[in-house]
């Protein structure tokens, strides 16, 4: 349910990445909104490609988002963090 939630209360950014990242519109992969990976909610996660897509600023705590990308890069996922500023002036850039 915390998931549904986090969908919710997406920000601008998160809601444009999402446009560009679902229907498996990026290179034909399956990514998944604010999915758990072990003790963290990932903002868009791809299994089969193993990589994490991270939207800075908005509603995460700075101070955990190191140990977020640690724990993620031990389990072998790839962290691609971009700032908010940049999906929303730039957004054909990301993807």
């Amino acid at each position: 349910m915390r998931a549904r939630g986090l969908r919710w209360r997406s920000t601008p950014a998160e809601r444009v990445l999402w446009e560009l990242l679902r229907d498996r519109r990026l290179c034909g992969t399956k990514f998944r909104r604010q999915a758990p990976v072990g003790p963290f909610f990932t903002d868009f996660f791809c299994h089969e490609a193993m990589l994490v897509i991270e939207a800075g600023g908005g509603h995460h705590p700075t101070p955990r988002d190191p140990a977020r990308d640690e724990f993620l890069r031990a389990c072998g996922y790839r962290v691609l963090r971009f700032r908010n500023d940049d999906v929303l002036s730039n957004p054909a850039d990301i993807a």
